[in-house]
């Protein structure tokens, strides 16, 4: 269990029917439950806040682009559990794979070949989707218990400040979810780096808490 102990149930949250609970194991079950009813969620990760919905849950990716403010087109990215969760997703070719045994979990993102069999309103139409295990207890034990992939976006407006804490989530986006799991600040307080292995070569599309010369380091050996 996380030694932070978030200050929750406000009156700006009872007034708004924000709910904000620590983020420990025996809080989970909500989380999921919120999750399985259709909501919209904020739980920390290895990197920063992250906005979270069911992706196979299409009304609720909608809300996550409508919450974000982001623009129709850009696919999000997805949480998932481990490479078997990953492998229902997507078929990981060998730099996708060597990747992922470097650095999942951890702050990669590595954006692969969608199976032809999956669809969410996430991928906003595209043949690609980003993966990510995030390094962070609480994030993995939502998704594995959920038993299904989820988005994984910052939980910030489009644009907007990078969501290192709880308050930085309820600053950009009040009351428009329905649940955050407050952990305190997040360990690296900076977005994923994130890696195109749909071609070849593969590009870096973002440098982010992992430096693009330990991702080549990475695939050179």
């Amino acid at each position: 269990m996380w030694l932070h102990t978030p200050c929750y149930y406000t009156a700006a949250d009872e007034a708004t029917h924000l709910m904000t609970v620590p983020a420990a194991l025996d809080q989970v079950g909500r989380a999921v439950g919120v999750l399985r009813s259709g909501g919209v969620i904020s739980m920390p990760t290895d990197t920063l806040y992250a906005l979270v919905a069911a992706a196979d849950d299409a009304s609720a990716v909608r809300r996550v682009f409508e919450i974000k403010g982001r623009q129709e087109g850009r696919p999000l990215p997805l949480f998932v559990s481990g490479i078997e969760m990953a492998g229902r997703v997507a078929a990981l070719n060998p730099a996708a794979s060597l990747l992922a045994s470097r650095f999942w979990p951890g702050q990669l993102t590595i954006v692969v070949p969608k199976r032809q069999t999956y669809d969410s309103e996430a991928l906003a139409g595209s043949q690609t989707v980003g993966l990510r295990l995030p390094d962070h207890e609480i994030a993995r034990a939502v998704v594995e218990a959920l038993d299904a992939p989820v988005t994984g976006t910052s939980a910030n407006l489009s644009g907007g400040g990078d969501p290192v804490t709880a308050d930085d989530v309820r600053g950009q986006l009040g009351d428009r979810i329905d649940l955050i799991l407050d952990a305190g600040p997040c360990a690296h307080g900076v977005g994923s780096t994130i890696v195109d292995c749909s071609q070849e070569p593969f590009v870096i599309l973002r440098e982010g808490a992992i430096s693009s010369e330990r991702v080549f380091a990475a695939l050179s050996d």
